[in-house]
């Protein structure tokens, strides 16, 4: 109840956005049961069902990755003083925004299973003169739990995932977390994880005599120094308080480490589908809408491909900022660089999926043979499910991002700095990165298509 009075109470681009979770659910869920449909259909070829259900992973990834980036912008599970107070802690949270993505998840599953049954004519008799008869298997009884099976996946997989990616964690550095406890028998007691040394003992001795002289326990001399430095800096901090200064942008994170394992494995997908080009009794791949046969190692080489640019994204992002500010930057360029180099990981990663797919699809193009038939309505579902939910989860890291440094934007602007200068580093931003990732991925594309391009 309280998930779904959130979700009720939510603003409208909120709303918007679960919409979108749930219609492209709705398109997944319809993938699956057309598969079903096609099986039911085809008894005799379970090969072909096999491996147009394969095909359906492709659209089940990208509805999973977009409803877990919008899980993680729902500003209603997080956390806010006081909810803690009322039982609605980290954890409380976390599970209210997996039972959200499956509330919404779950709507469209039963919008593709109520579409699936009108054209199959289980409802209002059969719509288009019959046309999609023969893929749904109209002629036969439906098998209830298989259809409901296959509808549970993206609710069931995308709750899980938000739950895994949202969990509790400790974000404190190593340095300001506590000593690590080790507990005696029964856990009765306890006590640090690090053994104290004999002098400890032997200044705790002498903190003893000294209290049983009627002097009390005197602290050590080398903690005055640090309390007379701690109550100096409060006394010269208070009048502070009365005209507070903007909060400078924090330092950039260090380097994402998955650049050299990106390049490696993308090395890899690539070289996966040039030895495919080049064997001659690998199995064959029927690849949807009309496009070129080849080894079924290509489609390995192809997801590879994907892992290894998704794995490089970050890392290509934070060096993006990086040369943003090199040679002499100025006010602008460094703010530009120093934005990317802080967001790397949050904007890079969908960047490099969205780069990904973008290859992919130019690599179709190429590939696509004019004398086969046009792409057929599953094909195009697909395609649009995949680009459509990679575009949408840029989109929502983008915005994302934007709401996590709110606050250095409004001391920007309380600084002086005029609103054309911060708009005209996000299009600096934009520049830069399509400047590095648009010939990378044609690049990537052409690669990619010389296997089943016969060349």
């Amino acid at each position: 109840m309280l998930a779904l009075r959130l979700t009720r109470g939510s603003h409208p681009a909120v709303q918007l956005r679960r919409l979108l979770v749930a219609v492209a659910s709705a398109g997944t869920g319809f993938l699956l049961l057309c598969t079903l449909g096609y099986a039911m259909g085809h008894p005799d070829s379970p090969a072909a069902a096999a491996l147009r259900l394969g095909w359906c992973a492709t659209p089940l990834a990208a509805t999973v990755y977009f409803a877990m980036a919008v899980a993680r912008t729902d500003p209603a599970t997080k956390p806010r003083p006081g909810l803690s107070a009322i039982g609605l802690g980290p954890g409380r949270l976390m599970a209210i925004s997996a039972t959200t993505t499956a509330l919404a998840c779950t709507l469209g599953s039963m919008l593709a299973l109520l579409f699936f049954l009108h054209l199959r004519g289980d409802l209002t008799g059969m719509p288009f003169d019959g046309a999609a008869a023969e893929f749904l298997a109209s002629d036969q009884p439906l098998p209830l739990p298989a259809a409901l099976t296959l509808l549970a996946l993206v609710p069931v997989i995308a709750s899980v995932s938000v739950a895994l990616v949202l969990r509790p964690r400790d974000l404190r550095p190593a340095s300001e977390k506590g000593p690590a406890r080790s507990y005696g028998r029964f856990g009765v007691q306890g006590r640090p994880g690090s053994r104290e040394t004999f002098g400890a003992y032997g200044r705790f001795g002498a903190r003893l005599r000294a209290g049983a002289r009627g002097g009390g326990p005197e602290p050590e001399p080398a903690e005055q120094p640090a309390q007379q430095e701690q109550l100096e800096g409060t006394s010269e901090a208070a009048p502070a308080t009365d005209h507070p200064d903007p909060s400078r942008p924090a330092a950039p994170r260090e380097a994402p480490r998955g650049l050299p394992w990106g390049i490696a494995v993308l090395a890899a997908g690539l070289a996966v589908e040039a030895y495919a080009s080049r064997a001659k009794d690998g199995g064959g791949l029927s690849l949807p809408g009309g496009l070129a046969d080849g080894p079924a190692s290509v489609l390995a080489g192809w997801v590879l491909t994907t892992i290894g640019l998704a794995l490089a994204g970050p890392g290509l992002t934070h060096l993006c900022g990086r040369l943003l500010q090199s040679v002499s930057p100025g006010a602008l360029r460094l703010l530009a660089g120093r934005v990317l180099m802080e967001e790397a990981t949050r904007i890079g990663r969908p960047l490099g999926v969205v780069c990904a797919v973008a290859s992919g699809g130019f690599a179709m193009t190429a590939l696509y043979d004019a004398d086969a038939p046009a792409f057929g309505p599953l094909t195009t579902l697909g395609l649009l499910l995949v680009t459509g939910c990679t575009v949408a989860t840029l989109l929502t890291a983008a915005l994302e991002a934007k709401h996590a440094r709110a606050d250095t934007t409004a001391a920007l602007l309380r600084l002086g700095a005029p609103a054309t200068m911060l708009r005209s580093a996000a299009a600096l931003r934009a520049g830069a990165l399509l400047a590095l990732f648009l010939p990378l991925t044609l690049i990537v594309a052409e690669l990619a298509a010389l296997p089943l391009a016969g060349r």
